[in-house]
């Protein structure tokens, strides 16, 4: 009985100094320690912020920026996938693609083809393919993001 009490003791004494050698041995920040440092946690984001302002510095769209556009009668602004677009004065009505028309998001609903766009709504082109808004008068907008204006 004492033999295994002795037996029990030294192996419990040398998992103990197993562990604190693991322990003592291992390198901060490794899959066996995974405390980090603050120069460490400071340099990824650092390395994603420079990876974020590069891929925001290339975008071609134009910002939180909204630009007013007038276009006269018979005129069409066709907008890019995600163009924002305002109604601000004069009458308009919607151009749809084959998938949809443009998304109202003040009331929250789908313009179809034709339909009049209401004054400060905010409308949506969800595609690039082909949407955006008809001037049956002169008209004023507020866009935001690439569009062309067609004659």
């Amino acid at each position: 009985m004492k033999k295994k009490n002795i037996i029990l003791s030294a192996i419990i004494i040398l998992t103990i100094i197993f562990s604190i050698g693991i322990i003592a041995f291992s390198e901060p920040g490794s899959q066996d320690d995974p405390l980090v440092t603050l120069s460490y946690v400071e340099k990824q984001v650092r390395e994603i912020k420079a990876y974020v302002d590069q891929k925001t510095a290339n975008s071609s769209s134009s910002g939180s920026t909204l630009v007013v556009v007038e276009i006269e009668s018979g005129q069409s602004i066709v907008g890019k996938a995600g163009t924002e677009i305002i109604l601000r004065g004069g009458k308009a009505t919607t151009i749809a693609g084959e998938l949809g028309g443009l998304s109202d998001i003040t009331d929250g609903k789908d313009l179809k083809m034709g339909e009049r766009v209401p004054a400060n709504h905010m409308l949506i082109v969800p595609r690039d393919d082909g949407r955006g808004v008809y001037a049956e008068t002169h008209a004023i907008f507020m866009i935001r993001g690439n569009y062309e204006i067609n004659y």
